[in-house]
């Protein structure tokens, strides 16, 4: 008896995954950076090069220093 309701939680558990997944892929609604435009959707070497440029921007930034007030 306790098998049967194991069965039938995973298959609750399961599809209920499936329905949130389905939704999530069904969307297809891609974030819009602020540098991108939304009209024309960017090729690969395109999104590598965004990539690139963003985390050579977050490299760039400084490291805020600790406060050393004691």
């Amino acid at each position: 008896m306790r098998a049967i309701f194991t069965i039938g939680g995973l298959l609750v558990v399961l599809a209920i995954v499936g329905v949130l997944a389905r939704k999530q892929l069904s969307a297809g609604v891609a974030p819009v950076t602020p540098g991108s435009t939304a009209t024309a959707p960017a090729t690969p070497q395109q999104q590598v090069q965004q990539f690139k440029n963003a985390a050579e921007a977050a490299m760039q930034q400084p490291r805020p220093m600790p406060d050393d007030s004691k």
